[in-house]
């Protein structure tokens, strides 16, 4: 019956485009299978109507056909096509037969000869790393142990990177069925400073080690993951630390990375973004100038303190709170020991911060830090990302995956007396929020879904409703990160990977675009002394040494002279 079917759908693919008998039919069916690949929800016929431009009859008998041979499952409730379960039985007998060496093989070369560094691909055997391949090259100081050669998984970069992927049950067990021996003084011995370091590592993409297996050799690794996004080896480049600087090993990360997921062909990794838009044409703005220049990895979650005239900001990655002068170009930092995504002063006294997937408060002056909430206790693997407080001193905040798993996010409140209440939830990567002048609206990115949701407000209660979309950013143009809303009701926001940021009215339209000279803006914040200069930070993580030539300030705090009055930033009132 299939085939007779499929034979019909040839004849009128074929006839529909002029293309071969049955090759065409074969094509279009891969076209469909792709549509739906990419969309998780599954799609309506309607959608893949309008995706793939195909006649309706033909587009019915080619999904009926896909639907008999059980490659796509149409689901009842909901009208949507999904994928089903013969495609997952055909991955796993592709990665029964997968053969890490060769696929890697032309990764590890095309790395030492980007690097001039060895460059090794190691798997976890047992309770260690062992070195199954490698390039070396012609330097005057090379690496004794090569192939056959084992590492400690928690002292070398391949190890970290391959320990920060498995699962929490996983990772627990290999680590308490080893000793974390001290090889060098730099390693870490301390579990729960590992666990902080590992989490560091799965947010980045990358492990990096500097002198930790053996003083003077540092490394920088990726993991190659399969398709269930289970490690099955790493991709690392190795050296003598003098040739490999902890700002050289972070500007490699991107490239370990992009070449674990061409040996995996692109499997197991969720969005992390590696791809950068081409920089728009034209001449920098006069009106936008780099007022704090900074090399932060993830700089996020812009405040500015009207009182003290200082801009306080983070950097999510090489975890700091920095407390910027705007006026001087300078900025001091508190280092920190784990994921922190925003701080926020508090009305009392010293500040409130996003660290892990917990509310705490600091003091910058004194370096104490306390637990106010633990909202994501029953999720090890989430942190919090952006967060802010409305007009009653309420926190809002929302969470993610550290791997950037979809919806695992959350959106929580967090009350002056520290109770938590979860508001909302099935986000991919919570990010920027918001209210309007008159608190009738709140505003929410998930960013990896490249939309803006507006709720109904009630300032009050604290109360959300009726959950809809506000804006919808094409690909083109980049991702929504972090926003503000100025005095008129439009809604700032910077785009991420799109070297700009858009002011939006409150119907969602574009009112300005304005281009910046950095590819990753992150956030933007509304200060200066007549709250009409729009601060707005960046990100440098993941980009290479070309982006960064290209875009040298990536990581700095910029300004913008808009003209228009911004909303002051709230304190959070517990």
């Amino acid at each position: 019956m299939a085939k007779v079917q499929l034979e019909a759908i040839d004849k009128d693919v074929a006839n529909d485009t002029g293309g071969v008998p049955g090759v065409q039919a074969l094509t279009r069916g891969i076209q469909i299978v792709d549509a739906v690949a990419a969309e998780a929800r599954g799609l309506r016929f309607t959608e893949l109507l309008d995706q793939t431009q195909l006649p309706k009859g033909t587009l019915h008998r080619l999904l009926q056909a896909l639907v008999d041979e059980r490659l796509l499952h149409f689901d009842t409730r909901d009208q949507v096509y999904r994928l089903a379960p013969r495609l997952f039985q055909w991955a796993h007998k592709v990665w029964d037969n997968f053969d890490l060496r060769g696929a890697a093989e032309p990764e590890l070369a095309r790395l030492r000869d980007l690097t001039g560094e060895a460059i090794r691909l190691g798997v976890l055997d047992g309770g260690s790393v062992l070195y199954i391949d490698q390039r070396e090259v012609p330097q005057p100081l090379r690496l004794n142990n090569g192939v056959g050669s084992r590492a400690a998984p928690h002292a070398s970069g391949l190890g970290k990177a391959i320990l920060a992927h498995l699962s929490l049950e996983k990772r627990r067990a290999l680590l308490d069925g080893i000793e974390l021996e001290r090889l060098t003084p730099n390693t870490i011995v301390n579990a729960e400073e590992l666990s902080r370091q590992l989490d560091l590592t799965k947010a980045r993409g990358y492990a990096v080690s500097v002198d930790e297996q053996h003083i003077g050799i540092s490394s920088v690794a990726a993991p190659v993951l399969n398709h269930r996004g289970e490690p099955i080896g790493a991709i690392g480049i190795i050296g003598p630390s003098f040739r490999l600087p902890v700002d050289r090993l972070h500007a490699f990360g991107r490239d370990v990375i992009e070449a674990a997921r061409r040996t995996s062909g692109n499997f197991g990794e969720f969005p992390m973004s590696l791809a950068v838009k081409p920089r728009p044409l034209g001449p920098d703005r006069a009106d936008v100038r780099c007022v704090i220049p900074a090399s932060t990895f993830l700089g996020e979650g812009p405040h500015w303190s009207p009182e003290h005239k200082k801009l306080y900001f983070v950097d999510i990655l090489a975890p700091a709170v920095h407390t910027g002068d705007p006026v001087k170009g300078t900025y001091t930092s508190m280092q920190l020991p784990e994921l922190i995504g925003f701080v926020i002063p508090r009305a009392r006294g010293g500040f409130v911060a996003a660290m892990h997937g917990e509310i705490r408060g600091i003091d910058l002056s004194t370096g104490d830090i306390t637990t106010i909430s633990r909202p994501e206790a029953d999720r090890p693997g989430n942190r919090f990302n952006d967060g802010k407080c409305d007009r009653r001193g309420r926190l809002w905040a929302g969470t993610l995956a550290i791997d950037t798993t979809p919806d695992q996010g959350r959106l929580w409140r967090i009350d002056p007396d520290g109770r938590s209440r979860e508001m909302d939830r099935g986000f991919h990567v919570s990010n920027g929020l918001g209210w309007s002048p008159d608190d009738r609206t709140f505003y929410f990115t998930d960013t990896n879904r490249q939309t803006v949701y507006a709720y109904d407000f009630d300032i009050e209660s604290g109360e959300v409703a009726n959950r809809r979309t506000f804006i919808t950013v094409p690909e083109a143009e980049g991702k929504p990160d972090g926003m503000t809303v100025d005095a008129e009701g439009f809604v700032w926001i910077a785009h991420w990977d799109g070297w700009c940021v858009t002011r939006y009215d409150p119907q969602g339209k574009v009112e300005r675009v304005i281009n910046l000279p950095i590819p990753r803006p992150t956030s933007c914040v509304f200060g200066g002394p007549d709250m009409q200069t729009l601060f707005v930070t960046s990100a440098r993580i993941r980009l290479s040494a070309a982006q960064l030539s290209e875009a040298p300030l990536s990581g700095s705090v910029f300004s913008i002279d808009t003209g228009i009055k911004g909303q002051a930033a709230q304190m959070f009132a517990g």
